[in-house]
C-alpha cells in the first residue's frame, strides 16, 4: 500500500499521464470510464472518511448512522468499500473484483447512484499490475476542500474529461464541451439564481461552469435550481458522477432520455438554458411530432434539427428567462426547409439579444466555425440585437485546438453587459449594435461580418505622399532587378543554343 500524502502533485496533468499507464490496449471510450469511475469513487470515499473522523471525534458513537451523512449530502460507503479496502488489495489479482464489489454496494446504500457507476475493473483484458499502480496513485491523493488544493479531485474529472475527448475525436461530442466556449456562454448569461437547464447535457459542463462562475462572484450555489437531460445512457451516468463529484445537486431525469421525443421536464420553464446540442443533427424524429406545441414559429425540417432545439430551448424559458445555444454557423443564413422563415419569425417577436461568430478550431469534434446565440424573453434593448465576430480571438493550444482566453471571454460577456445598459461603444470590425429593421434588408440573415464591417487598417503615422514616394521607389528598384535578370536568363539560353 502506498504511503499516504497530502502534497498538492499538480495533480491533473500528472494524474493524467500516470493513469495513462493502465490503458493498453483499451479504447479511449472504454478507458475514461476505468479513470473516471476510480476519481468518483476516491471522491465519495474521501467526503465520507472526513466526516466519519468528525463524528468519530463528537463521540457519540453515530459514525455508523447512515443518515448522519444523508443530511449533510455526502454519500454512505459502506465498511466494504472504503478506500482503505481498495488499496489494501490494490497489488492483488482480485483488486478489480473488490472495486467492481464496492460499486455495487455504493450504489446498494445510495439510491440517486443506481445503476450509474461503472462496474467492468475485473474484466480479463484490464491489467491488474497497472490497476494496482492506479489505485496508489489515488491513495495518494487526499480530499480536501481548502486552500489552494480546493475541488482537486473534480478538477481531475474534468481535465481527464477533456483529454478523452481530445483522444476520442468526433465521438467526444456527445459528452464534451471545451470549457473555453463553456465559459464565454456563462460569461454571457450569468446565471446567478434561478433554475438552470441544458436539455442536452453532455458530461454536465454548463453546470460546473455555472458553478464556478456563481463561487467566483461570490455567489450562493444553493440560489440555483439545476436540470438537464441527455440521450445517450453512457453520457447520462458521466454527467451524474461529474455533478456528484463537484457537490451539484442536479434533476437529470430518472433515466436518460431523447428531449425531443420523451422530454423529461415537460412543464419546466427555465430563467437560464445553456446547452451544445449536436450540430446539424438529421435524424431527430421529425416525422412523429409533426404538432408539437414547442414549433411555434414553424416545424423544423426533418433532415437538420438545429431549429428544433432552438425552439425547445425557447419554449422552456421563463418570462425573463435567456438562453445562449452553440450552433454551426449555417444556422445564421439557412433558408432551406423552412428554416429562413422560422428564422425570421423569431426575430420579428424580438427574442434575439445578440449573435456571437466564434473561430474555427474550437472543438474537438470539428473545425467548422460555430456561432453562439443569445436569445432573452423581456430584452433591455428592445429591437436591437448585438453582433460580435469573435473570429480572429483565440489562441492555437496544439496544432489542431483553439482556445479563447480568459481576456476574450471577459470582453465579449463586458459587450453584452455594456449593450444592456446601453453603455456600448461598438467597435467597428468587433461588434455593432444593428436594428431589426436592418437585419430585415439583409433578409433575416444573422451573420455578424455582415454587421460590424471590416476594421480600419492601422495607421502607421507615415503621410500619404511620403508612403507612395517609397513605394514607387521601391518598385522602380524591382523593375530594374527584373529586366536585369531577364538579361541573364536570356543569355544564359543563348549559351546553349536557344536564342529568343
Amino acid at each position: 500500500m502506498a504511503k499516504k500524502n497530502t502534497a498538492e502533485i499538480g495533480f491533473e496533468k500528472q494524474i493524467w499521464e500516470a493513469a495513462d499507464v493502465l490503458r493498453g490496449n483499451m479504447d479511449a471510450s472504454e478507458y475514461k470510464h476505468v479513470i473516471l469511475g476510480l476519481i468518483f469513487l476516491k471522491y465519495i470515499s474521501d467526503k465520507f472518511e472526513e466526516r466519519h473522523e468528525e463524528l468519530v471525534k463528537e463521540g457519540d458513537g453515530f459514525e455508523e448512522d447512515k443518515d448522519e451523512y444523508t443530511s449533510e449530502n455526502i454519500f454512505f460507503v459502506p465498511e466494504d468499500a472504503r478506500w482503505g479496502i481498495i488499496a489494501e488489495n490494490a497489488h492483488k489479482e482480485e483488486n478489480g473484483i473488490k472495486i467492481d464489489e464496492a460499486m455495487r454496494a455504493i450504489e446498494k446504500e445510495n439510491h440517486s447512484l443506481k445503476g450509474i457507476l461503472p462496474k467492468t475493473f475485473s474484466r480479463p483484458e484490464l491489467n491488474k499490475q497497472a490497476l494496482g499502480e492506479v489505485i496508489d496513485l489515488f491513495t495518494n491523493i487526499q480530499m480536501s476542500d481548502h486552500g489552494d488544493k480546493k475541488d482537486i479531485l473534480g478538477r481531475t474529472y474534468e481535465y481527464c474529461l477533456s483529454k478523452f475527448a481530445e483522444n476520442e475525436g468526433k465521438k467526444a461530442g456527445e459528452f464534451y464541451t471545451p470549457a473555453s466556449v463553456v465559459k464565454t456562454l456563462v460569461e454571457i448569461l450569468k446565471p446567478f439564481n434561478g433554475r438552470v437547464y441544458d436539455p442536452c447535457c453532455g458530461s454536465g459542463g454548463m453546470f460546473v461552469q455555472s458553478k464556478n462562475f456563481i463561487e467566483n462572484h461570490q455567489g450562493n450555489i444553493k440560489n440555483i435550481s439545476i436540470y438537464g437531460q441527455d440521450s445517450n445512457p453512457t453520457t447520462w451516468k458521466m454527467a451524474k458522477m461529474n455533478l456528484a463529484i463537484r457537490g451539484i445537486e442536479a434533476d437529470l431525469g430518472p433515466h436518460h432520455g431523447d428531449t425531443f421525443l420523451n422530454d423529461l421536464h415537460k412543464t419546466l420553464k427555465a430563467d437560464f438554458i445553456l446547452a451544445n446540442p449536436p450540430f446539424n443533427l438529421k435524424k431527430w424524429g421529425q416525422e412523429k411530432l409533426q404538432d408539437d406545441v414547442r414549433w411555434k414559429y414553424g416545424i423544423p425540417p426533418k433532415g437538420n434539427a438545429n431549429y428544433a432545439w432552438i425552439q425547445h430551448m425557447i419554449h422552456h424559458l421563463a418570462p425573463n428567462g435567456k438562453l445562449g445555444i452553440v450552433l454551426a454557423n449555417g444556422s445564421l443564413s439557412s433558408t432551406t426547409s423552412g428554416e429562413g422563415k422560422i428564422r425570421e419569425n423569431i426575430i420579428k417577436d424580438d427574442l434575439i439579444e445578440g449573435i456571437v461568430a466564434l473561430p474555427t478550431q474550437l472543438f474537438y469534434t470539428t473545425g467548422i466555425p460555430v456561432c453562439l446565440w443569445i436569445i432573452n424573453r423581456n430584452k433591455k434593448q428592445k429591437g436591437k440585437t448585438l453582433f460580435i465576430d469573435a473570429r480572429e480571438m483565440g489562441t492555437m493550444v496544439s496544432r489542431k485546438l483553439r482556445e479563447l482566453s480568459d481576456e476574450d471571454i471577459e470582453l465579449i460577456g463586458q459587450s453584452f453587459e455594456d449593450f444592456e445598459n446601453d453603455s456600448l461603444e461598438e467597435e467597428k470590425g468587433f461588434s455593432a449594435i444593428t436594428t431589426a429593421e436592418e437585419i430585415v434588408k439583409h433578409d433575416y440573415i444573422l451573420t455578424p461580418g455582415r454587421y460590424v464591417g471590416f476594421k480600419d487598417p492601422e495607421d502607421d503615422g507615415i503621410p500619404f505622399e511620403k508612403k507612395m514616394a517609397e513605394l514607387t521607389k521601391e518598385l522602380d528598384e524591382l523593375f530594374k532587378k527584373s529586366n536585369e535578370l531577364e538579361k541573364d536568363i536570356r543569355k544564359s539560353l543563348g549559351e546553349i543554343g536557344f536564342e529568343f
